[in-house]
């Protein structure tokens, strides 16, 4: 019997390495065209995908510009600051990653609340996404030391902004902090690429109204990099263009002798050149730390802003709307005068109040035994409300509402700032819109001493001084004179010179004559001083009740107004003074205004030293360069129609 078959195992071996030597082959043609189509066919596509890996392309953020007063004091700059980010990336494992960090640095729930906002916001790949900033030294050293078994955890030194003077400013510069994913949604591609780098934008304020020109141009750089993120040179670099510095009208000095005079008193205090109108101070108090909102304000101190009474975020000076009071009679007489309802000659006899023939409702004067016979020049330097009440009713609502909105009253005076309120100018069509009502007698009488349904801001009085100091001639309020506004001398609202002058001499001796509401005013004063004092009613009384401060609430009693300009005969300041629940106009409010024309007119020794019109021509250099008085700006925000 044969067992074995030689020549049957030599046919099944021959086979197999046929069929060896066909398969390697095969793979080997396999191989061969893959290697073809990889490293010929498709070289530029995957030579592409490979530099993406190897090659990365960062934004960088341009220095914002820096923010000065009129005479090159610092009023924002930048300051570095070590942060503490994550490249997503890079971590194996957030949540564990966060964690651990928790144990190095104080983090707390609304840092890590924000990390996940961010995270989840548009960013470009390998971008670095912010944890915490403001790294004291000993957190810095820690996380060194355990940086090299934590992959993607960074620390950054970015320039943030800083505020040197902190509430002082807050309300008229606002303040910047981190973009949100809102921002980025509401951005054009442009914007967003302008963007890409930047964590910080303008929220209110100046800051937000110029953060076009405040902000800059990005610039990019192609970096190479390894498996691990880490940059190994710099390939490419276009540098960002820095924002511009911005120089403002504002005047350090007159702002604290403004924000000293209030004390601790709710209110606010603007100041304007009528020359050009240009803002020498613009106080809301109580204010806040802009400091604490660049990086993110904690729970903690947003709530104790938030909660306080006296509303400290409240910018009282461009948003508060209060009833004008008597501050507007020179307005109403005014008015009267142009319509030829009175002259200057027409008395009328105070009794104490006033009666519209054939009705019983009273409007009593603020001096319950009335003023005697009063005419137009009295009744401006002594406040009668009797005279205004008899005059308003003439004049009536219509030609009232018209000659007031010549002077801003009801209307946004397009400050460049941004979120202004516009007040209220009532008229019948006002009241029918908004109240669905007709227009009584009693509406106009009430508005003719700046009471009912009438609310201005600060700023709006500040203005309409401004306008009462250049005899009608209109002027804008400009926080940043940028580009020198065009010489207006034809006049917007008008009226018979000698009418102005002898409104004027009213007004000074409202503070100089004997019998002024104010004349406590001019003791020790190196000029003279055309002024209006004003008391507005935060409750309405009724006839038979008598108005006693003792026994209100301090929040319900009136507020305290004045506005003047200085020097009367040449004006080179109109200030509009907001003292809340102040009391007496002339007493609480007059004082303020006072020390703030003082700070503008007087030099260190207390001699009268008026500053010319302008800005100062020339002003120490600054770390981004010379301030300059004109610069290219955008377009500030039109206001609404009236």
């Amino acid at each position: 019997m044969t067992f074995k078959d030689h020549h049957r195992e030599g046919r099944i071996f021959a086979v197999r390495l046929i069929w060896s030597m066909v398969i390697v082959v095969g793979l080997s043609l396999i191989l061969v065209a893959r290697m073809i189509w990889l490293q010929g066919l498709q070289h530029d596509r995957y030579t592409t995908l490979s530099n993406k890996n190897r090659v990365q392309t960062q934004a960088i953020a341009p220095p914002r510009g820096l923010i000065f007063d009129r005479n090159g004091v610092l009023l924002a700059d930048n300051q570095p600051d070590f942060s503490l980010a994550l490249i997503p990336e890079q971590v194996p494992d957030l949540g564990d990653t966060l964690a651990e960090l928790a144990t190095i640095v104080s983090l707390e729930s609304s840092d890590i609340d924000r990390f996940r906002r961010r995270l989840q916001s548009p960013r470009r790949p390998w971008e670095p996404v912010p944890l915490r900033a403001r790294l004291t030294e000993t957190e810095i050293a820690r996380i060194a030391v355990t940086q090299h078994a934590m992959p993607g955890v960074r620390i950054d030194a970015d320039p943030i902004r800083h505020y040197p003077h902190g509430e002082l400013l807050s309300h008229v510069l606002g303040y910047v902090n981190r973009i949100s994913a809102e921002d980025i949604e509401q951005m054009d591609a442009d914007e967003q690429a302008n963007y890409s780098g930047t964590h910080y934008a303008g929220r209110i304020g100046v800051e937000r109204h110029y953060e076009r020109l405040l902000h800059g141009q990005a610039g990019y750089r192609k970096v190479e990099t390894n498996a691990r993120g880490r940059i190994l040179r710099v390939l490419e670099e276009i540098p960002p263009q820095p924002g511009q510095d911005l120089r403002l009208q504002l005047d350090i000095r007159v702002q604290q002798a403004a924000w000293d005079a209030l004390g601790e008193r709710r209110g606010a205090v603007v100041a304007i050149d009528p020359r050009d109108g240009g803002v020498l101070a613009f106080v809301s108090r109580p204010g806040f730390d802009p400091n604490l909102f660049v990086t993110g304000i904690s729970h903690l101190d947003y709530a104790g802003y938030r909660d306080d009474h006296d509303q400290p975020l409240f910018n009282r000076a461009l948003q508060g709307q209060y009833p004008p009071g008597s501050t507007v009679k020179p307005l109403i007489g005014l008015a009267g005068l142009q319509a030829g309802v009175t002259d200057w000659q027409r008395t009328i006899w105070d009794p104490g109040f006033y009666r519209i023939e054939g009705e019983q409702r009273v409007f009593r004067d603020w001096r319950r035994q009335g003023h005697g016979w009063v005419d137009m020049h009295k009744a401006v330097m002594q406040s009668c409300d009797t005279y205004f009440y008899d005059m308003g009713f003439r004049l009536g609502i219509d030609r009232m509402a018209d000659f007031l909105a010549r002077f801003s009253i009801g209307l946004r005076t397009g400050i460049d700032l941004p979120s202004e309120a516009r007040g209220i100018m009532p008229s019948r069509e006002w009241k029918r819109g908004a109240r669905g009502q007709a227009w009584f007698h009693g509406d106009t009488i009430n508005t003719s001493i700046g009471q009912g349904y009438m609310l201005t801001t600060p700023l709006q009085l500040a203005l309409s001084t401004a306008v009462l100091a250049r005899q009608g001639i209109p002027v804008v309020p400009r926080v940043a004179q940028l580009v020198p506004p065009a010489p207006t001398t034809e006049p917007a609202v008008m009226s018979t010179p000698s009418h102005w002058q002898r409104m004027t001499q009213a007004m000074v001796d409202v503070v100089h004559g004997s019998a002024g509401t104010a004349r406590l005013l001019s003791h020790g004063a190196q000029y003279r001083m055309a002024g209006k004092s004003g008391t507005a009613q935060v409750f309405s009384l009724a006839n038979d009740e008598e108005y006693n401060a003792e026994e209100i609430a301090e929040r319900l009693r009136d507020h305290a107004l004045f506005i003047a300009f200085a020097p009367a005969d040449n004006p080179a300041i109109a200030v509009a003074v907001l003292v809340d629940s102040g009391g007496g106009g002339g007493s609480a409010a007059g004082p303020v205004a006072r020390a703030t024309m003082d700070a503008w007119l007087l030099d260190a020794s207390g001699q009268l030293a008026v500053p010319p019109a302008g800005l100062p021509e020339t002003v120490p250099a600054t770390l981004g360069g010379p301030v300059t008085a004109a610069m290219t700006v955008p377009a500030p925000e039109t206001p609404d129609a009236p």
